[in-house]
């Protein structure tokens, strides 16, 4: 048996339209779009963080969350299918807490930046908070998104990336930049 190469483009959207996972075409510019994109920036941008110079246990962890970051947005393709496993956030929970204990209490604002590691959890954070607000924004318009793991989920995941950024940077030598106030 052969295999057969699919065409990358179809021209099918050129009239700003694309196909969800159901067959049913969208303009390009609507709500579940908007979300689906910053969901896939988002992934995009701990692909480039897991591309670093990063312990091996954290690019581990962030292939895991780039897997979850493609069933939300599977979900996100597919009316009413459910996003995300609930426990998904609780494992994101745990990483946080271990994460957390080692690092020093907050006391003032952190600014974005550090080392390129650090600073490249800030942009996925800032690209995180983003992608929860246009799921957020979708759930509003659309009746067919019910489901809150997805919301949670980023919620956590964009907590997680503040953690990792504090903890890469320390790691990696560098200091904290904090908010002159």
């Amino acid at each position: 048996m052969t295999e057969k190469h699919s065409k990358i483009y179809t021209r099918r959207g050129d009239d700003g339209s694309t196909g969800l996972a159901n067959g049913q075409r969208i303009s390009k510019d609507s709500t579940r779009m908007e979300a689906i994109g910053s969901v896939d920036e988002l992934n995009s941008l701990i692909g480039v963080l897991a591309a670093m110079q990063i312990p091996d246990n954290i690019r581990e962890m962030l292939l895991e969350i780039q897997h979850h970051l493609f069933e939300i947005g599977g979900g996100l393709a597919t009316p009413q299918k459910s996003m995300l496993a609930s426990d998904a956030v609780k494992d994101i929970e745990l990483i946080i807490d271990h994460l957390d204990a080692a690092l020093p209490p907050l006391t003032r604002f952190i600014l974005p930046g550090g080392t390129p590691e650090a600073a490249s959890c800030h942009n996925a954070r800032a690209v995180c908070r983003r992608a929860e607000r246009s799921i957020l924004t979708m759930q509003k318009s659309e009746s067919d998104i019910s489901d809150n793991n997805a919301l949670h989920y980023l919620n956590r995941l964009s907590d997680l990336l503040f953690v990792l950024a504090r903890t890469l940077s320390r790691q990696n030598g560098g200091e904290e930049i904090f908010w002159r106030n």
